[in-house]
């Protein structure tokens, strides 16, 4: 399974990039990641940083967060934010438009297992199941998650039992995005 979500996410990455090569005749290109260091970068211009995914290159795991909350990660969620150097980039699932969240470089990984943490912990004061983040929505309080208990990938309202079944796994949910430049 593990081999699968890596493929699922390397083969979303690469339609993600020849979109934006067919729609902009360009790599990737963010604003919001400008001045920010990561071995994705391929070139800046103006206030815009041009970017291609890279292999990851520290420890692939995310056992920070494990240890800091005495829990076993999915492996599916070690894969997704160890795979790769890469953006954000924008997708659809069926009617939902989302951004996926990745890591843009080793000290950013840090910055994702802390947000990881204290969502688990929020999550731990309600009483509720635990779940990890990997992609946010354009409302603040929506977000999709892994389900850590099943590995299903659902759509969750911050805060509350609010949760809805997208997937029945990481691989599948990657598998079914498509790019939106």
């Amino acid at each position: 399974m593990d081999k699968e979500t890596a493929a699922a996410l390397k083969a979303f990455t690469a339609r993600y990039c020849d979109a934006w090569h067919e729609q902009k005749a360009s790599w990737p290109q963010s604003e919001e990641l400008y001045g920010v260091p990561s071995p994705c970068i391929i070139t800046s211009s103006g206030d815009t940083v041009i970017w291609q995914p890279q292999p990851f290159t520290a420890e692939q795991n995310v056992k920070a967060i494990e240890r800091a909350m005495d829990i076993v990660i999915q492996p599916a969620v070690h894969i997704f934010y160890t795979t790769q150097f890469a953006g954000d980039m924008c997708a659809r699932f069926e009617a939902i438009s989302l951004t996926l969240l990745q890591t843009w470089s080793e000290d950013d990984l840090l910055r994702v297992q802390e947000n990881l943490i204290g969502h688990l912990v929020t999550q731990k004061r309600l009483k509720l199941s635990p779940t990890l983040f990997i992609a946010t929505l354009d409302s603040e309080m929506d977000v999709i998650s892994v389900c850590n208990l099943t590995g299903e990938v659902i759509q969750e309202t911050l805060g509350t039992q609010k949760r809805q079944v997208l997937a029945e796994s990481l691989t599948d949910f990657l598998n079914h995005l498509h790019p939106v430049v």
